[in-house]
């Protein structure tokens, strides 16, 4: 969602604005704008509804606005249709101050109210002009000052980055909620919300944390509390190579993040499986001691990974016994949160399992660590008491920083919206995770998992190698406006995800259906020619996939069947049939999963539509 980048150097800033901003093109947005302090101190704004492409020709790829400070955005509308005139970045009506902003101020409304009574007026429908008017109205000559000022009135979540009229060497920011970092340049320094946007410039950052505020000039980045008292940052190293933001030669992101699959589970798995197929999880420590006391588990996350926690849940109940319940971190956090009703202190009673405390393990899983409603949910559980342990693919992110526990699963920067490499990845962690507390706890140590595990990756590369034939399955349906996605058991989760690719790039109405619940309602919409894509890898639960599979061809449906090899009955079930390797049953997802993200991006491919920005989508949902 939203990106921001920011620099001061010694180079003019809006070609390294521009460059920052296409590195954050796959994030999601619907306009672009740059800023810069010209050399007579003046502010200076363009900015264009659209790609970032108009900009660049509205700009002369940004040599028409001179400045060598200056700030850029790519907005995701929330306050304001998508606009030029509600595009960042946001003029004070004074023209003392400019900014850009992530995030949402809540009582913006109200702040509004207090301006106008004091004269100011708006032009845009934003709550980002709000902020620039109230930097305005409080401006006593001092920045920082002024910084610290507002934002102990705003509430809500924002990273702002700001320049000033009359300061033609600094830039400012600070964050609440949502994420932010700078980086350490040779001819200069950055702000930006992603390190994407960096990795071409520098490896060098510093992780800014909530309530930071900074000044950024040529020579340094100094940080302050929001006290303004100077705070000593470590430097974060980043090892990301700058060809993983590259499509080296693939027609986009997502195709060449399928293919990246096998390398990616790999990584994640090779230095955590020893020789003797003993689990090494990094430096977590989850012993007997601890896990004897945990009376249950709960796996929050939303989107593609809620449906990774939906099969983690499978795995751990089969491995462990542990009750597991997932939630969508969304919800999770309003049914614990503060609104929660506390139980009498003198109830005599048995004691309620649900409740949230020290013998509660929570895990949260997140691609980029940054997703707020799963941040939300981690602070809140750990107020109760809660062990928090993340599954997450960036170092260094607000989740990973402030778990107890972290796992990275080393997929590499994904870059397409539609998750790919750091779901196969994520799942891998999961079932890692799995039998390493199964272990933990004394039962004995499924092997056959583990051996089958370190085969995932060559087998993923046999899938991809046969992605023609999903190729023609998604060109012959091209033209479908509804497909059904039918699960049991471990394939239910699958089944979700297939649907969601489906629906989030190529706009087919597309829904998953735990298979049993065919009955319950979703039957009445089969009728002649409805896509069903139905995943049967389970064999104590096949005989049952294909009944569900016969109700729906009886009623006209044309059924794709994903199966194990060997299951050749299918054929006779379904129009077409889709054989996956045989693996241990635990890891099927690993592979189903590959041609339903086939499927997904080649009917979008089909149908016309821009794979790597799925429209209304964000890559990183930062705000609630």
């Amino acid at each position: 969602m939203c990106g921001i980048i920011g620099y001061a150097g010694k180079n003019q800033a809006a070609p390294f604005i521009l460059d920052g901003l296409a590195r954050l093109e796959y994030r999601g947005y619907d306009s672009a704008g740059v800023a810069v302090v010209g050399p007579d101190g003046n502010l200076k704004i363009e900015k264009s509804k659209g790609r970032l492409q108009v900009l660049r020709n509205k700009t002369e790829d940004g040599k028409l606005v001179k400045g060598c400070v200056g700030i850029g955005h790519t907005r995701w509308a929330t306050h304001g249709e998508p606009s030029d005139i509600n595009a960042h970045p946001h003029i004070s009506m004074n023209g003392k101050a400019a900014l850009v902003h992530n995030g949402i101020i809540e009582n913006y409304i109200d702040l509004k109210k207090i301006l106008s009574e004091n004269g100011y007026t708006f032009k845009s429908d934003t709550d980002t002009e709000v902020v620039a008017n109230m930097l305005d109205f409080y401006y006593n000559g001092n920045p920082l000052e002024t910084i610290r000022k507002v934002i102990k009135m705003l509430r809500g979540s924002y990273t702002l980055v700001i320049i000033f009229e009359g300061i033609t060497d600094k830039i400012y920011s600070v964050r609440k909620n949502t994420p932010l970092i700078a980086g350490l340049g040779e001819t200069g320094n950055f702000v930006a919300s992603d390190i994407a946007a960096l990795v071409s410039h520098t490896q060098n950052m510093y992780l800014l944390e909530d309530d930071e505020i900074t000044e950024v000039s040529a020579e340094k980045v100094s940080v302050y509390d929001i006290d303004l008292n100077l705070i000593k940052k470590e430097i974060f190293k980043v090892d990301w190579d700058v060809k993983s933001a590259e499509k080296e030669g693939y027609d986009h992101f997502m195709l060449k993040e399928i293919h990246e699959q096998p390398r990616a589970v790999r990584d994640t798995i090779s230095s955590r499986i020893g020789e003797s197929n003993e689990i090494i999880l990094d430096n977590i420590n989850l012993d007997y001691e601890y896990l004897k006391n945990v009376e249950r588990i709960y796996i929050l996350g939303c989107g593609s990974a809620y449906y990774v926690g939906v099969a983690a849940k499978y795995a751990i109940e089969k491995s462990c016994g542990i009750p597991v319940e997932v939630d969508l971190a969304s919800e999770f956090r309003y049914r614990f949160g503060e609104n929660t009703r506390k139980m009498n202190p003198n109830f005599k009673g048995a004691s309620r399992g649900s409740r949230i405390n020290k013998n509660t393990l929570v895990i949260l899983i997140s691609q980029s660590g940054e997703t707020a409603d799963t941040i939300a949910a981690l602070r809140e559980v750990k107020k109760h008491g809660a062990r928090t342990l993340s599954i997450v693919n960036v170092v260094g992110s607000t989740i990973a920083r402030e778990s107890d526990d972290v796992i990275y699963t080393r997929a590499g920067q994904e870059v397409a919206v539609a998750s790919t490499k750091a779901l196969t990845s994520q799942l891998s962690v999961a079932f890692l995770l799995a039998e390493y507390i199964a272990r933990k706890l004394g039962f004995a140590g499924d092997f056959a998992l583990i051996d089958a595990l370190k085969k995932i990756p060559e087998q993923i590369e046999e899938l991809n190698k046969s992605e023609n034939k999903i190729e023609s399955y998604a060109k012959e349906f091209k033209s479908a406006k509804v497909a059904f996605f039918l699960g049991r058991g471990i394939d239910y989760p699958v089944a979700l995800e297939g649907a969601l690719k489906l629906k989030e790039i190529s706009y087919v109405h597309a829904e998953a259906y735990a298979a049993g619940e065919l009955k319950h309602g979703p039957i009445s919409l089969i009728e002649d020619g409805t896509l069903v894509i139905a995943v049967a890898t389970q064999d104590d639960l096949y005989e049952k996939m294909i009944s569900n599979i016969q109700e729906v061809k009886s009623r006209g449906a044309r059924v794709l069947i994903i199966t194990n090899e060997g299951n050749t009955s299918a054929e006779e079930a379904g129009d077409m049939v889709y054989y996956i390797p045989k693996t241990h049953e635990i890891l099927t997802p690993l592979l189903s999963v590959i041609p339903l993200q086939q499927f997904g991006y080649y009917s979008a491919v089909a149908r016309g539509c821009d794979v790597d920005k799925p429209r209304n989508l964000a890559k990183s949902v930062v705000v609630e």
